[in-house]
């Protein structure tokens, strides 16, 4: 009888990995890292178990928007009060604040659970290419195309 390989959760290594956004498109970078996060890159990958790794994004500024995305993507949040929904175009929010447009594409493409919770906190974004995780030792990772 063969049985399926299941990953268990104290058995899971976590590497990380550093990614360079300048000149890259934000789709196919947050793809990329939503699967590194999610751990979808490792043999031991199962659904139901954590097996992600860190993740560093750096040069978060100069990441690459195509077509009319700049001036049409709009990004909202509400401040739960009646009246409270506030509006930004992704050119005014890559001004202010680039770490966000990054962070809001990653997270849309992990689960809305308790696990993807969890898998948030292991992205690390930053603007500039200074980051303060080299203790860490983090990996290169080039992305695929």
């Amino acid at each position: 009888m063969r049985t399926t390989y299941m990953a268990k959760p104290n058995e899971v290594e976590r590497k990380w990995h550093i990614i360079d956004a300048e000149g890259k498109t934000l789709g196919r970078l947050a793809s990329e890292v939503a699967a590194l996060i999610r751990g979808k890159h490792k043999p031991q990958f199962t659904p139901h178990v954590d097996t992600g790794d860190f993740v560093i994004v750096i040069n978060a500024e100069k990441i690459y928007l195509t077509g009319k995305k700049l001036q049409n993507k709009k990004y909202y949040r509400h401040s739960l009060h009646p009246g409270g929904l506030k509006v930004t175009n992704a050119e005014t929010l890559l001004n202010t604040k680039p770490e966000r447009v990054i962070e809001s594409a990653v997270y849309g493409m992990i689960p809305k659970t308790r696990q993807g919770n969890a898998m948030k906190l292991r992205l690390k974004v930053y603007a500039g290419a200074e980051h303060p995780h080299a203790a860490q030792k983090p990996e290169v990772y080039e992305l695929r195309g």
